[in-house]
């Protein structure tokens, strides 16, 4: 799981980025704080931690933490990605366009499955023993993984030979990996019920 305090770096990043679209050119940490719903101090330590710099008395330079946050981030780098399983998931991360807006590329798309390799698709597509061939032309280092949960720790273990460091993981199982190498988990189902045991928790009161 990604940590907590680089999740709030981004979501730092989205809140500077909406005051500046509304005019604004300083921000005080117990702005940011209410927006994401932490404490000022909190805002204050994530900032000390990851060494962003401003006069928190006078008001943050929004476009001066903006590129503090874009450089810790990569965010003038582009990132290259690569897809396994070509399903329904895949099929509807493929068509996403958020990630030309920050500066990823999916580059590939790979799947076991000869009829979904025939299909029209917006990137190329590849059967799944391409993968290492692949991410050493492309040198890719992330990649997402969209197949069944039968099939996820072969897919996973796959990228990681081929070199593979990032794994967004979509497949609901836990997946072995090496220290080396980050997974982070999406479960819709998972944060469903969480949202669940929330509300049916607040409705007993």
């Amino acid at each position: 799981m990604i940590k907590k305090n680089i999740q709030r770096i981004i979501q730092y990043r989205m809140c500077l980025l909406k005051f500046q679209n509304l005019g604004f050119e300083k921000i005080f940490s117990y702005t940011l704080a209410q927006e994401i719903g932490v404490s000022p101090e909190q805002v204050r330590k994530d900032f000390s931690q990851f060494h962003l710099r401003g006069n928190k008395k006078a008001g943050y330079l929004i476009q001066d933490i903006l590129d503090q946050i874009n450089d810790l981030l990569h965010k003038e780098d582009i990132h290259k990605i690569i897809m396994v399983g070509l399903g329904n998931i895949g099929q509807a991360l493929i068509k996403y366009k958020g990630f030309a807006n920050r500066n990823m590329q999916l580059v590939a798309g790979f799947d076991i499955d000869p009829a979904k390799l025939k299909k029209t698709c917006r990137i190329p597509t590849f059967h799944s023993k391409e993968i290492p061939a692949v991410v050493k032309k492309e040198n890719v280092r992330l990649g997402i993984i969209a197949v069944p949960e039968a099939a996820a720790q072969e897919a996973c273990n796959t990228l990681i030979e081929a070199g593979i460091k990032g794994i967004l993981n979509f497949a609901p199982v836990m997946l072995k990996t090496p220290p080396d190498v980050v997974v982070q988990n999406i479960s819709v189902c998972g944060e469903l019920e969480a949202l669940v045991y929330v509300t049916e928790k607040d409705k007993q009161k």
